[in-house]
Protein backbone atom coordinates (compact mmCIF):
# COMPACT_ATOMS: atom_id res chain seq x y z
CA UNK A 1 0.00 0.00 0.00
CA UNK A 2 1.25 3.71 -1.06
CA UNK A 3 1.89 5.74 1.90
CA UNK A 4 1.61 9.77 1.72
CA UNK A 5 3.85 11.89 3.28
CA UNK A 6 2.64 15.90 3.79
CA UNK A 7 6.41 17.26 4.89
CA UNK A 8 6.85 20.59 6.18
CA UNK A 9 10.78 21.15 5.21
CA UNK A 10 11.36 24.42 7.12
CA UNK A 11 9.84 23.12 10.79
CA UNK A 12 12.42 23.49 13.48
CA UNK A 13 15.01 25.10 11.18
CA UNK A 14 15.18 22.78 8.68
CA UNK A 15 14.39 20.19 10.46
CA UNK A 16 11.57 18.72 8.46
CA UNK A 17 13.69 18.23 5.19
CA UNK A 18 16.34 16.75 7.65
CA UNK A 19 13.82 14.11 8.78
CA UNK A 20 12.42 13.59 5.31
CA UNK A 21 15.59 13.14 3.91
CA UNK A 22 16.16 10.11 6.54
CA UNK A 23 12.96 8.31 6.11
CA UNK A 24 13.48 8.43 2.46
CA UNK A 25 16.32 6.51 2.60
CA UNK A 26 14.81 3.97 4.42
CA UNK A 27 11.96 3.48 2.27
CA UNK A 28 13.98 3.31 -0.88
CA UNK A 29 16.13 0.66 0.73
CA UNK A 30 13.10 -1.71 1.59
CA UNK A 31 11.24 -0.41 -1.25
CA UNK A 32 8.35 1.22 -0.13
CA UNK A 33 6.02 3.15 -2.42
CA UNK A 34 5.24 6.41 -1.54
CA UNK A 35 4.52 10.26 -2.85
CA UNK A 36 5.48 12.96 -1.38
CA UNK A 37 3.91 16.65 -0.88
CA UNK A 38 5.52 19.25 0.92
CA UNK A 39 3.68 22.58 2.62
CA UNK A 40 5.30 26.29 1.40
CA UNK A 41 2.55 28.02 3.76
CA UNK A 42 -0.06 27.95 6.29
CA UNK A 43 -2.82 25.54 5.11
CA UNK A 44 -1.27 24.14 2.64
CA UNK A 45 -0.76 21.00 5.20
CA UNK A 46 -4.83 20.87 5.27
CA UNK A 47 -5.63 21.62 1.74
CA UNK A 48 -3.22 18.53 0.82
CA UNK A 49 -5.05 16.19 3.21
CA UNK A 50 -8.46 17.21 1.68
CA UNK A 51 -7.18 16.45 -1.31
CA UNK A 52 -5.99 13.13 -1.03
CA UNK A 53 -8.77 11.44 1.07
CA UNK A 54 -12.06 13.71 -0.09
CA UNK A 55 -12.38 10.92 -2.93
CA UNK A 56 -11.59 7.93 -0.01
CA UNK A 57 -15.09 5.19 0.21
CA UNK A 58 -13.95 2.11 2.39
CA UNK A 59 -10.20 2.00 1.37
CA UNK A 60 -7.64 2.97 3.91
CA UNK A 61 -5.08 5.49 3.35
CA UNK A 62 -1.61 5.93 5.18
CA UNK A 63 -1.00 9.50 5.87
CA UNK A 64 2.53 10.44 7.74
CA UNK A 65 2.88 13.71 9.08
CA UNK A 66 6.65 15.55 8.99
CA UNK A 67 6.65 18.78 11.21
CA UNK A 68 5.79 19.77 14.26
CA UNK A 69 1.91 20.08 16.32
CA UNK A 70 0.91 22.81 14.10
CA UNK A 71 1.73 20.78 10.75
CA UNK A 72 -0.44 17.98 12.59
CA UNK A 73 -3.25 19.96 13.61
CA UNK A 74 -3.61 21.30 9.69
CA UNK A 75 -3.43 18.02 8.35
CA UNK A 76 -5.68 16.59 10.97
CA UNK A 77 -8.26 19.46 10.11
CA UNK A 78 -7.46 18.62 6.33
CA UNK A 79 -8.56 14.77 6.60
CA UNK A 80 -12.00 13.45 5.11
CA UNK A 81 -13.14 9.74 6.04
CA UNK A 82 -11.28 9.78 9.18
CA UNK A 83 -11.84 6.25 9.82
CA UNK A 84 -10.16 5.02 6.75
CA UNK A 85 -7.19 6.88 7.65
CA UNK A 86 -4.15 6.04 9.58
CA UNK A 87 -1.57 8.99 10.59
CA UNK A 88 2.18 8.77 11.67
CA UNK A 89 3.39 11.80 13.28
CA UNK A 90 7.34 12.43 12.45
CA UNK A 91 7.84 14.99 14.79
CA UNK A 92 10.43 18.10 14.28
CA UNK A 93 10.07 18.76 18.24
CA UNK A 94 9.98 15.37 19.88
CA UNK A 95 10.19 16.91 23.60
CA UNK A 96 6.98 18.68 23.27
CA UNK A 97 3.29 18.15 22.55
CA UNK A 98 2.26 14.85 21.35
CA UNK A 99 4.99 13.60 20.96
CA UNK A 100 6.40 13.80 24.31
CA UNK A 101 3.32 12.80 25.48
CA UNK A 102 2.82 9.79 22.96
CA UNK A 103 6.97 9.30 23.51
CA UNK A 104 7.27 9.53 19.72
CA UNK A 105 10.90 8.62 18.44
CA UNK A 106 12.61 10.89 16.64
CA UNK A 107 13.81 8.40 14.23
CA UNK A 108 11.46 7.63 10.98
CA UNK A 109 12.94 3.99 10.62
CA UNK A 110 10.95 3.35 13.98
CA UNK A 111 7.89 4.36 12.93
CA UNK A 112 8.21 3.27 9.37
CA UNK A 113 9.45 -0.57 10.53
CA UNK A 114 5.43 -0.33 10.95
CA UNK A 115 4.99 -0.42 7.16
CA UNK A 116 7.63 -2.63 6.20
CA UNK A 117 6.68 -4.80 8.69
CA UNK A 118 2.75 -4.83 7.40
CA UNK A 119 1.12 -2.60 10.01
CA UNK A 120 0.25 -5.43 12.05
CA UNK A 121 -2.86 -4.25 14.75
CA UNK A 122 -0.22 -3.67 17.41
CA UNK A 123 1.62 -0.72 16.08
CA UNK A 124 -1.74 0.88 15.25
CA UNK A 125 -3.47 2.29 18.56
CA UNK A 126 -6.92 4.54 18.46
CA UNK A 127 -6.67 7.73 19.68
CA UNK A 128 -9.22 10.04 21.46
CA UNK A 129 -8.67 13.56 19.81
CA UNK A 130 -11.00 16.83 20.49
CA UNK A 131 -13.51 19.66 18.60
CA UNK A 132 -13.57 23.21 19.18
CA UNK A 133 -16.48 25.07 18.65
CA UNK A 134 -16.91 28.83 18.24
CA UNK A 135 -18.90 32.09 16.55
CA UNK A 136 -22.79 29.80 16.34
CA UNK A 137 -20.23 26.72 14.30
CA UNK A 138 -18.93 28.97 12.49
CA UNK A 139 -15.23 28.01 13.35
CA UNK A 140 -14.72 24.15 13.97
CA UNK A 141 -11.12 22.90 14.63
CA UNK A 142 -10.00 19.74 15.67
CA UNK A 143 -7.35 19.30 17.53
CA UNK A 144 -4.76 16.38 18.28
CA UNK A 145 -3.37 17.27 21.64
CA UNK A 146 -4.33 20.81 23.61
CA UNK A 147 -6.41 24.10 22.71
CA UNK A 148 -6.94 26.93 25.09
CA UNK A 149 -7.61 30.61 25.38
CA UNK A 150 -5.82 33.17 27.04
CA UNK A 151 -2.54 33.56 27.95
CA UNK A 152 -1.01 30.32 26.27
CA UNK A 153 -2.64 30.77 23.48
CA UNK A 154 -1.20 34.63 23.12
CA UNK A 155 2.17 33.85 23.79
CA UNK A 156 1.44 30.80 20.96
CA UNK A 157 0.16 33.93 18.46
CA UNK A 158 3.18 36.61 19.50
CA UNK A 159 5.29 33.61 19.12
CA UNK A 160 3.76 32.45 15.35
CA UNK A 161 4.52 36.18 14.42
CA UNK A 162 7.60 36.88 15.62
CA UNK A 163 9.06 33.57 13.90
CA UNK A 164 7.66 34.66 10.58
CA UNK A 165 8.27 37.83 10.89
CA UNK A 166 11.10 38.84 13.15
CA UNK A 167 14.92 39.66 12.68
CA UNK A 168 16.07 35.89 11.02
CA UNK A 169 19.31 36.13 13.24
CA UNK A 170 16.55 36.21 15.99
CA UNK A 171 14.10 33.42 15.19
CA UNK A 172 15.55 30.70 17.59
CA UNK A 173 12.44 29.23 19.59
CA UNK A 174 13.87 29.33 22.76
CA UNK A 175 14.40 33.21 22.31
CA UNK A 176 11.24 33.64 20.88
CA UNK A 177 9.22 31.94 23.38
CA UNK A 178 11.39 33.66 26.37
CA UNK A 179 11.00 37.21 24.57
CA UNK A 180 7.09 36.99 24.04
CA UNK A 181 6.24 35.49 27.58
CA UNK A 182 7.59 38.86 28.81
CA UNK A 183 5.64 40.69 26.76
CA UNK A 184 2.44 38.63 27.80
CA UNK A 185 3.30 38.88 31.01
CA UNK A 186 3.72 42.49 31.28
CA UNK A 187 0.40 43.18 28.96
CA UNK A 188 -2.10 40.43 29.59
CA UNK A 189 -4.82 41.18 32.38
CA UNK A 190 -7.10 38.59 34.10
CA UNK A 191 -10.56 38.21 33.03
CA UNK A 192 -13.78 37.09 34.40
CA UNK A 193 -15.23 34.21 33.00
CA UNK A 194 -17.15 30.64 34.07
CA UNK A 195 -16.69 27.05 32.67
CA UNK A 196 -19.35 24.67 32.05
CA UNK A 197 -18.67 20.79 32.50
CA UNK A 198 -20.37 18.41 30.58
CA UNK A 199 -23.66 20.82 30.74
CA UNK A 200 -24.78 20.80 34.27
CA UNK A 201 -21.32 22.15 36.67
CA UNK A 202 -20.97 25.87 36.30
CA UNK A 203 -17.59 26.81 37.90
CA UNK A 204 -17.02 31.05 38.02
CA UNK A 205 -13.67 32.51 38.13
CA UNK A 206 -12.53 36.37 38.92
CA UNK A 207 -9.29 36.49 38.00
CA UNK A 208 -8.85 34.04 35.03
CA UNK A 209 -5.41 34.16 32.83
CA UNK A 210 -6.17 30.52 30.54
CA UNK A 211 -7.60 27.73 30.70
CA UNK A 212 -5.86 25.29 28.84
CA UNK A 213 -7.84 21.76 26.92
CA UNK A 214 -6.04 18.85 26.63
CA UNK A 215 -6.46 15.37 25.17
CA UNK A 216 -2.77 14.70 25.93
CA UNK A 217 -0.74 16.23 29.09
CA UNK A 218 1.56 18.26 27.26
CA UNK A 219 0.94 21.66 25.64
CA UNK A 220 4.44 22.15 23.89
CA UNK A 221 6.53 21.60 26.93
CA UNK A 222 4.34 22.61 29.66
CA UNK A 223 2.47 19.42 31.63
CA UNK A 224 -1.21 21.73 31.82
CA UNK A 225 -3.17 18.46 31.97
CA UNK A 226 -1.84 16.23 34.81
CA UNK A 227 -3.99 13.39 34.34
CA UNK A 228 -5.01 13.77 30.76
CA UNK A 229 -5.44 10.17 28.86
CA UNK A 230 -5.73 10.21 25.01
CA UNK A 231 -7.73 7.06 25.39
CA UNK A 232 -10.32 7.32 28.21
CA UNK A 233 -12.89 9.61 25.95
CA UNK A 234 -12.31 12.77 28.51
CA UNK A 235 -10.45 16.22 28.37
CA UNK A 236 -9.24 17.63 30.78
CA UNK A 237 -9.67 21.03 31.65
CA UNK A 238 -6.82 23.47 33.55
CA UNK A 239 -8.27 26.70 34.25
CA UNK A 240 -5.36 29.01 36.26
CA UNK A 241 -6.93 31.41 37.87
CA UNK A 242 -4.43 34.17 39.24
CA UNK A 243 -5.06 38.28 40.15
CA UNK A 244 -0.90 38.40 40.28
CA UNK A 245 0.78 37.77 36.70
CA UNK A 246 3.87 37.32 38.43
CA UNK A 247 2.27 34.20 40.58
CA UNK A 248 2.22 32.77 36.81
CA UNK A 249 5.98 32.50 36.24
CA UNK A 250 6.71 29.84 39.36
CA UNK A 251 3.32 27.80 37.65
CA UNK A 252 5.01 27.87 34.29
CA UNK A 253 8.47 26.45 35.80
CA UNK A 254 6.68 23.79 37.57
CA UNK A 255 4.63 22.76 35.05
CA UNK A 256 7.91 22.26 32.75
CA UNK A 257 9.20 19.15 35.00
CA UNK A 258 5.96 18.30 36.51
CA UNK A 259 2.11 18.88 36.34
CA UNK A 260 -0.30 21.37 38.42
CA UNK A 261 -1.56 19.06 41.36
CA UNK A 262 -2.08 20.59 44.31
CA UNK A 263 -1.75 24.27 43.06
CA UNK A 264 -3.73 26.99 44.69
CA UNK A 265 -4.28 28.99 41.51
CA UNK A 266 -5.04 25.64 39.60
CA UNK A 267 -8.36 23.87 39.26
CA UNK A 268 -8.06 20.86 37.10
CA UNK A 269 -11.42 19.41 35.90
CA UNK A 270 -12.47 16.50 33.79
CA UNK A 271 -15.79 16.21 31.41
CA UNK A 272 -16.87 15.25 27.59
CA UNK A 273 -18.23 18.35 27.07
CA UNK A 274 -17.37 21.89 27.98
CA UNK A 275 -18.21 25.42 27.51
CA UNK A 276 -15.83 28.10 28.20
CA UNK A 277 -16.33 31.81 28.64
CA UNK A 278 -14.49 35.23 28.85
CA UNK A 279 -16.00 38.28 29.88
CA UNK A 280 -13.39 39.85 27.56
CA UNK A 281 -12.93 38.36 23.81
CA UNK A 282 -9.09 36.49 23.99
CA UNK A 283 -6.86 34.87 21.58
CA UNK A 284 -7.78 30.48 20.96
CA UNK A 285 -5.27 28.25 19.94
CA UNK A 286 -5.53 24.45 18.74
CA UNK A 287 -2.38 22.66 18.83
CA UNK A 288 -0.32 25.71 18.65
CA UNK A 289 -2.35 27.35 15.91
CA UNK A 290 -4.01 30.45 16.53
CA UNK A 291 -7.68 31.47 15.42
CA UNK A 292 -8.92 34.94 16.14
CA UNK A 293 -10.38 35.87 19.81
CA UNK A 294 -13.34 34.57 21.27
CA UNK A 295 -15.59 34.88 23.93
CA UNK A 296 -17.72 31.63 24.01
CA UNK A 297 -15.86 27.88 23.20
CA UNK A 298 -17.26 24.63 23.22
CA UNK A 299 -15.17 21.58 23.50
CA UNK A 300 -15.79 17.83 22.99
CA UNK A 301 -13.95 15.41 23.06
CA UNK A 302 -14.08 12.32 20.59
CA UNK A 303 -13.32 9.08 21.27
CA UNK A 304 -10.86 6.69 19.66
CA UNK A 305 -11.50 7.99 16.10
CA UNK A 306 -7.82 8.86 15.19
CA UNK A 307 -6.00 5.91 14.07
CA UNK A 308 -2.33 6.84 14.60
CA UNK A 309 1.36 4.49 13.82
CA UNK A 310 2.73 4.09 17.31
Amino acid sequence: MKCYFIVNPNSRGGKGLRLWNRARAYMTKRGIEYEIFFTDAPGDAAFIAKTLTEAVQDEPVRVFVIGDDGTLNEVLNGLKHLSEVTLGFISTAPVEGCARSLHLSANPGKLLKAVSTGGSPARIEAMDYGVLTCENGEIIRRFAGSSGIGFDAAINGRMNRFLNEGPRFLRSRRIAAFRECLKELVTSRPVRGYVILDGERRVEFNNLMFVSVHIHPYERSFRFGSYADPKDGMLEICVVNCRNRLRLIPLLLRSRFRGLTDCSRVRLFQCREAHVHFDRPCIVHTDGETIRSQTDLEFRCVRQQLNLFR
